[in-house]
């Protein structure tokens, strides 16, 4: 009868260990999911889901599901802490992967930090959310920075037969950071380029007229642009009506992304085909099996014959975060933490790494010039290539 008794006993105490290994691992996602900022938040929101689906379709992690929870943070820094805290509070979620502005990242790593989980984010580029004096345990980002793809793009545009360049980007952290990261390098590696004029719209300006106007005074041969996302779409159909491309001869490159495909799909015969671009991913790349097998899955997963290049940074942010979740052993953060350290990963687009020193990936970006192809209905960079950014890093 005793016996029976401990076994009894023992059985009752091992019901919360199980129920606990049972449950879902929560990861809560910030993401714009609404207005301009949408046309890149909802992709990477799906790529974060489509990688859940995968892992949990082969029995999840540690024996356990993935329960991704996707809050719209509408690109403001305020409501993303908003939700973030609510996630954590409310929602009770294990870690954080998300936001995409410049804005946001920086905002909820404070709110990380406080309640000491980790936050991933694969969007935001400002060198600021991993500076020295802002890094913390629980910060680690799967995004390029700004001072790589400042760099990047300083590294092109000094091979033009140019020498006075104009900039445009939006007044606040990632244009900033990004435009000296460019103008900086460009003038240590072209010291024959001048500056001639910079325009700083607010985040989210729809009406680009007086700072179009004011810059072509300044007769510039180039322009360097970080004007972003569904804004970027306003801005060049208002540069294209003023005769800006054509004037500069094209000679322009716009960094945040204005090459992606959902960009240049959604502006159709509106895009200035001919300038110069970036994206993270490219459906037409088809650099390695790898990419082709994620490539195809994505558009099938998407219903979508060209699958969006956002994807990839949602399915990249979950990927990563997986790994350091297995090779800890636990989805207690602070373990989780010091697993991402050093972590290297075989993502689709290549191996990336996590740096220890600052907690950043080696996450390089593909620029090209856009042309039109007839194989597809909208413009493409090409040739495309995935410029390595580890040079840039430091």
């Amino acid at each position: 009868m005793l016996h029976v008794l401990t076994l009894l006993v023992a059985a009752l105490l091992a019901l919360p260990l199980v129920a606990e290994a049972q449950k879902p691992i929560k990861v809560g996602m910030p993401m714009p999911l609404s207005g301009p900022p949408a046309l890149f938040g909802d992709p990477a929101s799906k790529g974060a889901q489509m990688f859940v689906d995968e892992i949990n379709a082969k029995g999840g992690v540690l024996g356990r599901k993935l329960e991704l929870i996707v809050r719209d943070s509408k690109a403001d820094a305020n409501e993303a802490v908003r939700v973030a805290r609510e996630l954590i509070l409310k929602e009770n979620v294990d870690f954080l992967v998300g936001t995409l502005t410049s804005a946001e990242g920086p905002a909820v790593s404070v709110v990380a930090k406080e309640n000491k989980i980790v936050f991933i984010a694969p969007i935001p580029k400002t060198d600021q959310l991993t500076a020295a004096d802002k890094l913390h345990p629980y910060v680690f980002r799967v995004a390029a920075t700004t001072t790589m793809e400042g760099r990047s793009a300083a590294e092109i545009v000094a091979k033009w037969p140019v020498t006075q360049v104009a900039t445009m980007s939006f007044d606040y952290a990632y244009g900033q950071d990004v435009t000296r990261a460019f103008v900086e390098h460009l003038k240590k590696i072209k010291p024959s380029a001048q500056i001639v004029d910079q325009q700083w719209p607010k985040l989210g300006e729809q009406d680009y007229n007086p700072f179009i106007n004011a810059q072509m005074a300044k007769k510039p041969e180039a322009i360097f642009s970080s004007i972003w996302g569904g804004f970027f779409v306003t801005y060049s159909k208002q540069a294209k009506a003023l005769g800006v491309f054509d004037t500069i001869k094209y000679n322009f490159i716009g960094v945040g992304e204005a090459a992606t495909p959902e960009t240049t799909k959604s502006m159709g015969a509106d895009y200035p085909v001919g300038i110069w671009g970036n994206s993270y991913d490219a459906f037409y790349w088809g650099e390695t099996a790898a990419h082709r097998d994620y490539t195809a899955r994505l558009s099938k997963y998407l219903k979508d014959e060209y699958p969006s290049s956002w994807a990839i940074q949602g399915y990249i942010g979950m990927q990563f975060l997986t790994e350091a979740i297995r090779k800890a052993g636990s989805a207690e953060s602070d373990k989780v933490a010091k697993a991402l350290l050093g972590l290297a990963v075989e993502t689709p687009i290549g191996p990336l790494t996590i740096r220890e020193k600052d907690h950043q990936a080696n996450r390089g970006q593909l620029y090209g010039k856009t042309v039109k192809d007839p194989k597809y209905p909208f413009a493409i960079m090409k040739p495309v290539t995935y410029v390595d950014p580890s040079r840039f890093m430091d």
